[in-house]
């Protein structure tokens, strides 16, 4: 793979400079997971891909297949679904339903949300797949397919048991994916209140500690168990950046609002978003192998953005890589190489660069003209300037 060095600066023909890195941050969370889902970058990772006991957190994943069904046409928001003896029967949050009675789907979504309904998410698995169980297994096959290789499901409401786990890692994934594939069902994250048929007003408050304190949080679940203490799976926005986070084992619901608080603070003022090109930006040349064009240029195949941390000073460095010779035929648009930009505290980031233009495959004599510089001549990857 070719690669060519240099630093942004010059890449850019403009000068990027912050003040001094980054603060660190310290959570007091056993684990935690912090995402710009703006740009896709991770701010934090602490025991973020180990199972733990997920709560009520994993009521998402419940919601994420109910919204599915919605979203295929299985079942409308009007879909009414029976209240079983079994859904009626269980502790803990519940909507306080009645076995027997039919609910709306429309009710059922605020029910596991604000009102954190165990027995609305019995209802939802059986009206779904028959049985609680019979869901757990689409839940656990679902998981997979999405990539979520950290998460098993025995039940739909995070009711205890040993087979229940979730990484703060796939539950901040699965929270970014509510967001980004379902805008027509998230404004429910939001609801700070929600009464079911006059039953239970004790219960009507949403467990969210972090809605309507005025720092744009909007969502999603907050999790407890004397076994996996006290957690929060939280979405915030300001401006034109989205940060989700999860954070779990903590003392008490005190310090989970407390320290879901920081984590907002820190995630947008220790961190911004730079625009560092446009699209279709040309940012190198790569040689041709059998084309009619001797040389392809490498150009951004959209806006180039990302996050930095708020302070540091220095130059960013980027690093143009792809295979070459790069053979003929090579369509427009035809992803060839990628630049990657090394950013301090923070992974690298990988942004794809495309052709400018199409090369048709050379005709006889372009072959023989190219096989002789194979036998004569080195491939020395071009230097870029920028500008």
């Amino acid at each position: 793979m070719a690669r060519h060095r240099l630093p942004l600066p010059a890449l850019l023909a403009a000068a990027l400079v912050w003040a001094a890195s980054a603060q660190a941050f310290d959570t007091q969370a056993a684990s935690a997971y912090v995402l710009d889902h703006t740009t896709g970058t991770v701010l934090l990772q602490k025991d973020a891909t180990r199972p733990i006991p997920p709560a009520s957190m994993s009521k998402l994943m419940t919601l994420n297949m109910l919204f599915e069904a919605l979203d295929d046409g299985r079942v409308s928001l009007e879909t009414e679904f029976s209240v079983s003896a079994r859904a009626s029967a269980m502790g803990g949050s519940t909507m306080f339903l009645r076995e027997g009675e039919r609910v709306a789907v429309k009710d059922l979504i605020p029910g596991i949300v604000v009102n954190s309904g165990n027995d609305a998410c019995v209802v939802v698995a059986e009206g779904l797949a028959g049985t609680e169980e019979g869901f757990a297994r689409l839940m656990n096959d679902r998981a997979t397919a999405l990539g979520m290789h950290n998460s098993t499901f025995a039940n739909a409401s995070g009711w205890p048991h040993p087979n229940q786990r979730m990484s703060v890692e796939d539950l901040a994934f699965l929270s970014s994916r509510l967001i980004r594939e379902f805008p027509e069902y998230y404004g429910y994250f939001a609801q700070e209140e929600f009464l079911f048929d006059g039953r239970a007003p004790a219960n009507k408050n949403n467990r969210n500690p972090l809605l309507g304190v005025g720092i744009g949080v909007d969502g999603l679940k907050t999790g407890h168990t004397q076994e996996a203490g006290y957690g929060l799976a939280a979405s915030a926005r300001q401006g034109d950046r989205r940060v989700v986070f999860v954070i779990s084992g903590l003392p008490d619901a005190q310090s989970r609002a407390q320290e879901g608080e920081r984590i907002v603070n820190w995630a947008f003022r220790q961190f911004s978003k730079k625009k560092l090109a446009d699209a279709g930006r040309e940012l190198a040349r790569a040689p041709v192998w059998m084309g009619e064009k001797r040389q392809v240029t490498l150009v951004t195949d959209g806006v180039v953005e990302v996050l930095v941390p708020s302070t540091v000073r220095g130059e960013l460095q980027a690093e143009v890589r792809f295979n070459g010779p790069i053979e003929a035929p090579i369509d427009k648009g035809q992803k060839l190489g990628e630049l990657v930009i090394s950013l301090p505290d923070l992974d690298d980031v990988h942004v794809p660069l495309v052709a400018s233009e199409a090369i048709a495959k050379g005709g006889f004599t372009t072959r023989l003209r190219t096989a002789a510089q194979a036998l004569y001549a080195r491939y020395v990857v071009p230097a870029l300037t920028g500008g």
